[in-house]
């Protein structure tokens, strides 16, 4: 039988100790991202991993082990979510621009064939090209334009949230934008 890995924390600095109890105390942050930061407080103070597991709530020592490994490699970013299972993530930061760089183009009615862009003719129009994403889907890029805070209209257009376009009396198209759409999203 292989003996374990005895892994140990490293000394943590006064700034990481100041981040880590400001996640730990903070109301505002997802569970998991506090759960991780009162483990990583409870191994700094000495207490064994299991025990660090049960005062964050969580019930697998091996986890606090993982997550103390990850922060002597990593520092406060091992806090952070990483990809939870699933396919692989195929289109990173780099492809995500790309996809809002595309839909930010006026298309052209000939080369595009749409005078606006709907999922199907963007990603028609990313799959071609010299820097094509040959794979996307419009699933894919549906979650980037959400994440990037549009929505799909009524009048079959998309719209970047908290702006609107009114059309006066007279005739002019006047561009609206609501103040208060960021706190209002969160």
């Amino acid at each position: 039988m292989a003996q374990r890995r005895r892994i140990v924390l490293r000394p943590i600095t006064a700034e990481e100790r100041a981040g880590l109890e400001r996640v730990a105390r903070a109301g505002a942050e997802s569970a998991d991202l506090v759960a991780r930061a009162k483990a990583l407080l409870a191994v700094a103070g000495g207490v064994p991993f299991v025990a660090a597991a049960r005062a964050a709530g969580r019930l697998s020592g091996d986890a606090v082990a993982h997550l103390a490994e990850r922060f002597n490699a990593e520092g406060a970013a091992a806090l952070d979510r990483r990809h939870g299972g699933g396919p692989p993530v195929r289109y990173g930061p780099a492809e995500r621009e790309r996809i809002l760089r595309e839909f930010r183009r006026q298309p052209e009615r000939v080369e595009d064939g749409t005078a606006a862009w709907s999922l199907s003719t963007l990603r028609r129009a990313l799959r071609r090209g010299p820097a094509a994403l040959p794979t996307v889907s419009t699933a894919t890029i549906l979650h980037t334009l959400w994440e990037a805070g549009y929505t799909w209209q009524r009048d079959r257009s998309w719209c970047s949230t908290g702006t609107a376009k009114r059309k006066r009396k007279d005739g002019t198209v006047v561009q609206a934008v609501d103040p208060e759409a960021a706190p209002k999203k969160s």
